[in-house]
């Protein structure tokens, strides 16, 4: 009694109008994927290539805002920075945030 003929017709086309619904949600992800996720993966990769090549003399900035000079790679997880005169820490490799200068290694010739 109060359904119109036009309410019954549209009931057969469902599988096209469900491919449209989803269509923005599809785009949405695409976008934020090109936009959020790719150039964070990016950023952890330099990261971690950054920090697989820490050497003894660079200078480096930790998490924590300290800034030191390598004075020696301790094991794979631990550098020793020596951020004063006499003051040396130990930091997790992942935890040095920036390599600010390149130092050529010391002799150990000497």
């Amino acid at each position: 009694m109060f359904i119109t003929p036009a309410f019954a017709q549209a009931a057969g086309g469902g599988a096209n109008n469900t491919l449209i619904s989803l269509l923005p949600f599809l785009l949405i992800f695409v976008i934020l994927y090109f936009l959020v996720i790719r150039p964070q993966q990016k950023k952890v990769k330099m990261h971690k290539d950054m920090v697989s090549s820490l050497r003894r003399g660079d200078t480096v900035v930790t998490n924590g805002g300290l800034v030191g000079k390598v004075t020696k790679v301790a094991s794979d997880t631990e550098v020793i920075v020596e951020i004063a005169k006499d003051v040396k820490i130990t930091v997790i490799r992942n935890m040095i945030q920036d390599v600010r200068s390149k130092g050529e290694p010391a002799n150990d010739n000497k």
